[in-house]
């Protein structure tokens, strides 16, 4: 178990998926958790969950996280509410495979705009924040098609250049942020059970492939993502930062 009580947490794209699993793991340890989307309605789903399981604080905003007056607008009204950020996870992405021949430059913006430009502006916000209690933790959601690590994806060019640069800006944030007291850490999933994996539509070949790789031969769960969430959020995490953990049933080690 880990003490995240008066902590203030905000997850973004948290309606569903991986990003709703963080916002009830964080909220189980006691903290006090935001979520955002661009769909308010389930975001507010989330949020009567947390408070009827957790008996917490908790608030949901509707954010476009690629638009960074949105962003602005959100951090300074989680600002006037809780009056401080302690932990962000940078959780908001979108995975629109297409092959690399038919891309075109707003498919390649689309997806660096949420992915890597969101995920940089809310994390420099969330800085600023953090910085003023010498206190803070970042954790920003990568992939394991982020490159570098021998496993490459037919139609993610764009998608895996967004991972990618997740773990560079990751590394570079915690070396200028350390001595403002924040941690910076990137995770990076493998196959993971969530809408966004299901709307990819892979095959039952596919699928099946995906498994062949895999030592641990399923799929895994949201909630396993989450607890090294909670872990990176906690004080115990206190001398991690610039790391990228991988979470993806052994898959690279194969």
């Amino acid at each position: 178990m880990f003490d995240l009580k008066n902590k203030v947490a905000l997850v973004t794209g948290a309606r569903r998926g991986m990003g709703k699993s963080h916002a009830l793991a964080l909220a189980s340890q006691g903290a006090s958790v935001v979520v955002t989307d661009i769909d308010l309605a389930e975001c507010e789903a989330v949020v009567k969950e947390i408070k009827s399981g957790n008996n917490r604080e908790a608030a949901c905003f509707k954010m476009d996280v690629s638009k960074k007056e949105d962003v602005d607008r959100v951090f300074d009204e989680i600002v006037k509410k809780f009056g401080r950020l302690d932990i962000l996870v940078n959780n908001a992405g979108i995975f629109s495979p297409k092959p690399a021949l038919e891309l075109t430059e707003a498919d390649w913006y689309k997806t660096v705009d949420i992915n890597l430009k969101g995920e940089f502006f809310c994390a420099q916000r969330a800085a600023k924040e953090m910085a003023k209690n010498k206190w803070g933790r970042i954790i920003n959601i990568s992939s394991i098609a982020s490159g570098g690590v021998g496993v490459g994806f037919a139609g993610a060019a764009h998608y895996a250049a967004s991972k990618g640069g997740i773990i560079g800006m990751t590394e570079t944030l915690a070396v200028e942020w350390a001595p403002l007291g924040i941690n910076v850490n990137a995770i990076a999933p493998g196959a993971i059970d969530t809408p966004m994996v299901a709307a990819a539509q892979m095959s039952k070949e596919a699928l099946d492939a995906t498994l062949a790789g895999i030592p641990l031969k399923r799929i895994g769960r949201p909630e396993e993502v989450s607890a090294a969430v909670v872990f990176l959020a906690s004080e115990e995490a206190s001398y991690i930062t610039g790391a990228t953990f991988y979470i993806d049933g052994g898959w690279l080690a194969a």
